[in-house]
C-alpha cells in the first residue's frame, strides 16, 4: 500500500510541473481528493484528482498513449522526442514497490529516468521538466488567491484579488 503523504507529494509535484490531473487506484482516499481541491483554490489551477477501482480497465480504455516510468524501461532522454512528437494525449504511470508486469505491456513506452533506484516522484518531476521543456517553470496558475513573491530571504506571500 502506497504511504498517503508519498501519493499527496506525487500528485503535488505533478500539478506543479504542468501535469492536468491525476488518477490513483487502490483505497479511494477523500482526504487526498480534498487536500489537491484545497490547493487548487488557494493557489490556482485547475489539476483534478480522480479515483479509479480497476488500474487495468483505466489504462486498456486510455484514449491517447500511455507512458510508463520506471527503472526498466529506455533512457527518457533517448525517448522524450518521439514522446513529445506524439499529438495524443498521455497518461504516464508511477507505481508503487511492485508493479504488475501487466502494466509494461499496456505502456505504449516504458521509459527510465534512470536505472538506479529512485523515487516516483523525483521520475515524475524529471519527467515532465523534460517533456515540458522547462517551461512549466514560468508557469501561470488562473484563479490563484495566493501568490509567492521570489525573495533571497524570507518569505512573502500575497493574496491575489479572485
Amino acid at each position: 500500500m502506497r504511504d498517503k503523504r508519498v501519493t499527496t507529494h506525487l500528485f503535488l509535484a505533478a500539478r506543479a510541473l504542468g501535469a492536468e490531473g491525476g488518477i490513483y487506484s487502490g483505497v479511494k482516499d477523500n482526504s487526498l481528493e480534498e487536500t489537491l481541491d484545497n490547493i487548487c483554490r488557494e493557489w490556482g489551477g485547475t489539476f483534478k484528482v480522480e479515483y479509479t477501482e480497476n488500474w487495468r480497465k483505466t489504462m486498456k480504455q486510455w484514449s491517447g498513449k500511455v507512458v510508463h516510468l520506471t527503472m526498466y524501461g529506455m533512457p527518457f532522454r533517448e525517448m522524450i522526442p518521439a514522446i513529445r512528437r506524439e499529438a495524443a494525449e498521455k497518461l504516464v504511470v508511477v507505481g508503487g514497490e511492485k508493479v504488475p508486469k501487466e502494466v509494461y505491456h499496456l505502456a505504449d513506452w516504458n521509459v527510465s529516468v534512470t536505472s538506479q533506484p529512485h523515487s516516483e516522484i523525483s521520475a515524475l518531476s524529471l519527467f515532465l521538466h523534460e517533456y515540458f521543456e522547462g517551461r512549466e517553470l514560468e508557469k501561470e496558475f488562473e484563479g490563484a488567491r495566493l501568490r509567492v513573491i521570489p525573495q533571497e530571504r524570507g518569505k512573502k506571500v500575497i493574496s491575489v484579488a479572485a
